[in-house]
């Protein structure tokens, strides 16, 4: 089992003429070991520095401080570490902190509690949901994109909760880097002992000089692409006791010719199900989603991956982007489907963007459709429902029937695996007492009714369409 720790030393740089730090003048250094033995292990890994950099007058640059990666191997599964990293011979270590790895992967196995959260940004908000999301001690957490979002502030710090609207003639789209140390430094006693897996959204795409993108995130952030044959940080898969999860990019490539869509289908069809019953997909903007913000954005990404998760059996997506909190029932192709996923959107983490409110299938509020392709990918694949109680319009008249429950508020999500068949799932809203529940159902996998593919046969699918 591996483990990767990963730290900030020194400060960071903002403003004209700024010098990146040297990573080379500090070592990156963990030593560990089992709680309540000697931390007489030690792993040796790299340090990078990035730069934001704007090639336009007037606008900050920035650099960061120097960012350690250090794999742990070799951990027992289900074992609590105590660990301090730094330079030994600089005198520079940090205080002990301790983590727990993951259960062994088997159908027996599993985190009690994973917290699915999106769309934090660092606000009060983000501030109420954290410490709601820290009593409830999970042994991983989701992060389903948009993390500190400083790319709604100006270079000098000026912020807005809507930037378009405030800074329309900015010559390029700028980010205040700093807030991303601010986020670190405010998450660092949560996740210095809580794994945290993160996958991009929309906020961390932040242009810079020579058409640069996803810079910070790609930094500052450990991804086990390699492991899982990925050649993107913006892509990849990992197995946590008997739930195999698969993060993917909606922004980056996903058409079926694209490389990411390649690997997808390899890694489904190397998902045994005997050993982790469980497949979880995350990914930014969610496909299910009933609010007028967003709606339909992703629908080019549903129309090239829907059928793939689905042959192969996914039991729930998590989504985030929607500021507001939404579940489905089991869904496919718009239609209600028992073996279908269950779509949950937490895009309702706390960002400055507010929440989202409005409804399209509320009177007035369906969106133009040329109006909703994303931004950033392009391309146009939301038409007018052929079949189904909304035929021949592009949104329905009232909840429809795939949504299951729907609220604008803020919050987190707790999702318990009890066994290979059910999972106890839990939305906790800010406003309310530690422990209880805004929306709570038992999502209950059928394999008899569904039967997943098995690695041979979809290795016998992939092998037959590679040649």
């Amino acid at each position: 089992m591996k483990y990767v720790s990963h730290i900030v030393a020194g400060e960071f740089q903002i403003g004209d003429n700024i010098e990146p730090l040297d990573p080379e003048t500090v070592a990156s250094i963990v030593q560990y070991g089992r709680f309540g033995r000697s931390m007489r292990h030690q792993a040796t890994g790299y340090s990078l520095v990035y730069s934001q950099l704007y090639p336009f007058e007037g606008l900050q640059n920035y650099t960061s401080g120097i960012i350690h990666h250090v794999r742990l191997t070799g951990l027992r599964p289900n074992t609590l570490y105590q660990y301090k990293c730094g330079d030994p011979s600089l005198s520079g270590m940090s205080d002990v902190h301790y983590f727990r790895t993951m259960p062994a992967s088997g159908p027996k196995s599993y985190p009690s509690r994973i917290a699915v959260v999106g769309d934090l940004g660092l606000t009060y908000n983000t501030t109420s949901t954290v410490n709601h999301m820290t009593s409830n001690h999970p042994d991983l957490i989701l992060l389903v994109g948009d993390v500190s979002c400083a790319n709604l502030y100006l270079t000098n710090g000026t912020g807005a909760d809507c930037y378009s609207c405030s800074f329309p003639n900015t010559p390029i789209h700028e980010t205040y880097q700093p807030r991303w140390d601010y986020w670190g430094r405010y998450m660092q006693p949560l996740i210095s002992s809580v794994p945290i897996m993160v996958i991009e959204g929309n906020h961390e795409i932040e242009e810079q000089a020579e058409n640069q993108t996803f810079v910070a995130y790609s930094s500052r952030f450990a991804f086990p692409s390699e492991e899982s044959g990925s050649s993107s940080t913006f892509y990849y898969s990992f197995n946590a006791g008997g739930i195999h999860f698969i993060m993917l990019g909606a922004y980056i490539s996903y058409d079926k010719s694209g490389d990411q869509y390649k690997w997808l289908e390899r890694d489904l069809a190397s998902v045994d199900r005997e050993v982790t019953p469980w497949l979880i997909a995350t990914w930014h903007a969610p496909w299910y989603s009933t609010y007028k913000a967003h709606y339909r954005e992703a629908e080019c990404m549903r129309v090239e991956m829907e059928d793939l998760l689905y042959k192969y059996g996914v039991d729930i997506v998590f989504n985030g982007h929607v500021h507001a909190y939404e579940r489905s029932n089991r869904v496919y192709n718009y239609t209600l489907d028992p073996c279908g996923p269950v779509y949950i959107t937490v895009g309702d983490g706390g960002n400055r963007e507010k929440m989202a409110i409005t409804h399209a299938d509320e009177p007035g509020q369906c969106p133009e459709p040329s109006t909703t392709p994303d931004d950033y990918m392009g391309g146009f694949c939301a038409f007018n429902f052929t079949s189904g109680p909304a035929e021949g319009n592009f949104c329905w008249d009232r909840q429809p029937d795939y949504s299951a429950f729907r609220e604008s508020s803020f919050g987190h999500g707790i999702l318990e695996v009890k066994n290979e068949t059910h999972a106890l799932w839990i939305w906790h809203r800010n406003q309310d007492f530690y422990g209880s529940a805004g929306d709570e159902i038992y999502i209950v996998r059928e394999p008899q009714n569904c039967p997943p593919i098995k690695p041979e046969e979809g290795a016998k699918i992939f092998n037959f369409k590679m040649h």
